[in-house]
């Protein structure tokens, strides 16, 4: 039966909202469902189309290659027009003001991607059934991890949201182009007509491994759970990254001030605008970010399903991390700090409870209660001293050295953004905001030789001054 997009409730449902610019696009290239499944060679066709957009600059006046299929080539001329501009109330200061701070946090905010910014994702089942159905996490932990650091790192280093030489805006309307290519694919066919009569999806039989044709395989249920990557968990999904980033900062007693912390929020709602999210669905603060984070963990848990996803997606992000810790001292650091940042409930949901020894979790707990107690008492000798900081520096050193910048499978960027981000995690060496004894002991645990400039820099007296220079030098 037809269903109006008028009826009570159904349009002003978040969770029945996508994304209609990119949406339509995809509907042109791709076209209604197709009983065998998605053309593969249209696929193709778009991948290497999106491939062309690395830096900000190549959007201007982009046009598509000759020869393309369909529509292919006007869709995706008019969708990089409207796409790649940035709203009218962007705050440029606001913009520059947040690159500084994620660069200032160096190394710290590395750890806070892996160990808080990625699990919370996975809470809401309905995000993390789509990543199950495909295998992404499971299977290819490094990859979506990697994937995930490849839009990071160019939208928050300097010029990424603004500058022509920057490379956010364009790896962001890639990533809002690929959101609306898996809904047409899990959906079987255009979101629009979905909506209009929604229909439960069952699951068919994989004809191959790729993921696109897993997704198109996979069965989805619009009445109870709306659309896939819907305006809701695309929200959800920001506040991932800039109000759990922030609220991790606090619980490691690195909290920034009022003004810091709406910088950093305001330039990822700008970023979230480039990704297609309602600016209605943003949140201004840290007090309304908090209500609106538990409110889509609640909804997100009333949603649960006796097959639950989230464990197994949560085992293998853990897994890799210890992976890549080298002592085994630190092995257990991750799923434990892991715990600390995300609190019990989003641990209980991921399954993390039970993944560390009670004598290790007891060890852990003394542990942080007396790095912070010490804080408390260095910072007034020593503005700089921080072994909370120390601490994770350390860990972000290890996942950031390991699986990120791994020389013999680097990060999908164009390589001048490789070259940039490869700088930065340089000038990452020194934590200039510390004294020169603990950036030596955060040597001696990381394996770094001393860089050349250290003695120099990293003075026990280190000015305000001097992270922004270390940065800059990035």
């Amino acid at each position: 039966m037809k269903r109006d997009l008028l009826e009570p409730g159904l349009a002003d449902n978040p969770a029945m909202r996508a994304d209609p610019l990119a949406d339509a696009a995809i509907a042109r290239i791709l076209g209604p469902g197709r009983p065998g499944g998605p053309d593969a060679d249209t696929l193709a066709a778009l991948n290497r189309e999106i491939a062309r957009w690395q830096l900000n600059r190549d959007l201007d006046g982009w046009r598509a290659s000759p020869g393309l299929p369909g529509e292919m080539g006007v869709a995706l001329e008019e969708y990089v027009a409207r796409a790649r501009i940035l709203p009218d109330w962007a705050d440029a200061d606001a913009i520059a003001r947040a690159e500084q701070l994620f660069m200032d946090m160096s190394m710290a905010s590395c750890t806070l991607l892996f160990c808080a910014s990625l699990p919370q994702c996975y809470v809401l089942p309905d995000l993390a059934a789509v990543l199950h159905a495909a295998g992404e996490l499971e299977q290819h932990t490094d990859y979506r991890v990697r994937a995930t650091a490849a839009m990071i790192f160019p939208v928050m280093m300097r010029g990424g949201l603004t500058d022509p030489a920057g490379g956010g805006v364009a790896q962001a309307i890639k990533v809002r182009l690929i959101h609306a290519m898996i809904r047409h694919l899990v959906l079987r066919g255009d979101v629009a007509e979905a909506l209009v009569a929604p229909r439960r999806l069952k699951p068919l039989l994989a004809k191959g491994k790729t993921m696109p044709q897993v997704l198109y395989a996979h069965g989805w249920d619009i009445d109870r759970v709306g659309l896939p990557c819907n305006q809701d968990e695309l929200a959800y999904t920001l506040l991932t990254f800039n109000y759990v980033f922030l609220q991790g900062l606090r619980r490691l007693g690195l909290g920034l001030d009022a003004d810091d912390e709406h910088a950093y929020m305001h330039a990822w709602n700008v970023l979230g605008h480039v990704l297609g999210i309602e600016r209605a669905l943003m949140t201004e603060s840290m007090t309304e970010a908090q209500e609106r984070f538990a409110d889509a963990q609640a909804r997100g848990r009333a949603q649960v399903k006796k097959s639950d996803p989230r464990p197994a997606l949560a085992a293998a992000l853990v897994a890799t991390m210890r992976r890549y810790m080298p002592l085994r001292l630190f092995k257990p650091f991750p799923v434990l700090l892991t715990r600390h940042l995300i609190g019990k409930d989003a641990s209980r949901d991921l399954g993390l409870e039970g993944r560390v020894s009670l004598l290790s979790r007891a060890v852990f707990v003394l542990l942080f209660g007396l790095v912070r107690a010490i804080d408390a008492v260095g910072r007034r000798l020593c503005a700089g001293f921080s072994i909370s900081r120390l601490v994770t520096r350390i860990v972000g050193y290890q996942l950031t050295a390991r699986l990120l910048m791994d020389e013999t499978r680097p990060l999908k960027l164009p390589q001048a953004l490789l070259g940039q981000v490869g700088d930065a995690l340089q000038g990452w060496q020194l934590d200039a905001a510390a004294p020169r004894w603990m950036n030596a002991l955060e040597r001696r645990f990381t394996g770094r030789s001393a860089p050349a400039a250290a003695d120099a820099c990293a003075t026990a007296d280190a000015s305000a001054d001097e992270p922004a220079a270390a940065a800059s030098q990035g």
